[in-house]
């Protein structure tokens, strides 16, 4: 259930908003965006959430929904983008509305409309950029971002051991990667990998799209997560698989276009962990006003005030990081420690969030019934995805001192 509360603003009419979002950044927000939100809105409360709970349980996705969510054209709304693309501050909010309901279905969705958009929007070429882009915007082109390997994630960048060879042919010629990628989300139902491996010939890093039903692809769904379990992460094998140079993304020549990616990427994530925030919370408020317990409701009791305005303050100060990165990023201020900082502190203090909410719930917010229990549990893989908290804090400390120490 979404908790609101009515305010009015100075030169506004009264308006109805989350009582997340205290200091109603959602204000910043025209209204031609917040109608497209509010669609989303309704579809999360009526067709999403009754699901939710029983598919977690299983590690299933709901399957049911994504072309639903999809046909709800949020990416880049028709009605939003007649003059230009939807702005930043309208895709922090998608995510936000999307993570508020379920860290997988943001998750899910960003996977498309953050890791493999930004991987076209970045490292495509012109023509493959025209040829692409529309398809996945409107998600006939599906792809998923996989970079991580098996024995590599904080150390991807020197670490990477998936290679591509090229073979000189008719039509350009092609590619055999040999690998392997570990943690992809959404591999199983994606049209194509977003494949980054080492050219043998210059060791440099570079992109591939790769056909999912490829000779010598093989997917393997990863079991016995204790997070985010509606996702289906998948170990990926590639063994001897030919890709056209027509496929790889031409702007992608070294590790440094990568990390360009993680570096707009990256924010996405802050967005996810304040969502999961408010989304923790609301179920929270709700269920102390209606518990009873000595006679009197949960929320009359001064302990529980106090762990609700320390959620909140949680909440409001990831809103506040996650709307001014947002903006910087609109005016094309791109830095990593900008990027790392919102997602290292919103990750940070989401953990102690979902902790208060679930302990305010008691016994029963370990149960999927009061919906803590979803939150509680995710919180902690979007706490290392992404990277790190260790990660982010040492490229903010190489920023602030100009001394890297990621390395010894």
């Amino acid at each position: 259930m979404t908790v609101t509360s009515t305010t009015t603003a100075p030169g506004k009419d009264q308006r109805l908003y989350s009582v997340a979002d205290w200091y109603d950044a959602e204000a910043l927000l025209t209204t031609a965006e917040r109608q497209a939100l509010a669609r989303l809105r309704g579809f999360l409360e009526s067709e999403a959430k009754p699901l939710l709970a029983e598919y977690w349980e299983r590690g299933e996705f709901p399957e049911q929904l994504a072309q639903p969510l999809i046909d709800l054209d949020l990416m880049e709304p028709a009605d939003l983008t007649v003059d230009a693309p939807a702005r930043g501050i309208y895709h922090g909010f998608r995510i936000f509305e999307l993570a508020r309901t379920d860290a997988s279905l943001a998750t899910w969705y960003t996977a498309q409309a953050g890791l493999f958009r930004t991987a076209i929007q970045v490292g495509a070429s012109v023509e493959q950029h025209k040829e692409w882009m529309p398809k996945v915007i409107d998600f006939s082109l599906k792809g998923v971002f996989s970079l991580t390997e098996p024995e590599h994630g904080s150390d991807i960048a020197g670490g990477l051991s998936t290679t591509a060879r090229f073979e000189e042919g008719p039509d350009g010629g092609s590619w055999v990667l040999d690998g392997a990628k570990r943690w992809i989300g959404g591999a199983s139902t994606a049209d194509v990998l977003c494949v980054f491996a080492r050219d043998v010939a210059d060791g440099q890093v570079k992109a591939f799209l790769v056909d999912r039903a490829a000779p010598g692809v093989s997917l393997e769904k990863i079991h016995g997560k204790t997070s985010l379990r509606m996702m289906q992460n998948a170990h990926i094998t590639l063994d001897q698989v030919r890709v056209p140079e027509t496929m790889r993304l031409h702007n992608v020549n070294s590790f440094k276009d990568v990390a360009a990616m993680l570096r707009a990427m990256r924010s996405d994530v802050a967005w996810i962990a304040t969502g999961i925030q408010a989304g923790a919370f609301e179920a929270a408020l709700a269920y102390v006003k209606e518990r009873q317990q000595f006679g009197r409701s949960l929320g009359s009791f001064q302990l529980v005030q106090e762990k609700l305005a320390r959620m909140l303050g949680n909440i409001t100060a990831s809103l506040s990081l996650v709307v001014r990165l947002t903006e910087q990023q609109n005016w094309g201020i791109y830095r990593d420690q900008d990027s790392a900082l919102a997602k290292m502190q919103t990750s940070l203090i989401m953990r102690e969030t979902v902790a208060l909410a679930r302990e305010v719930v008691g016994g029963n917010g370990i149960t999927l019934a009061a919906d803590v229990a979803r939150f509680h549990a995710d919180a902690e893989a979007v706490y290392s995805y992404e990277g790190t908290h260790e990660i982010n804090a040492l490229i903010i400390g190489r920023a602030l001192t100009g001394e890297g120490a990621f390395t010894r």
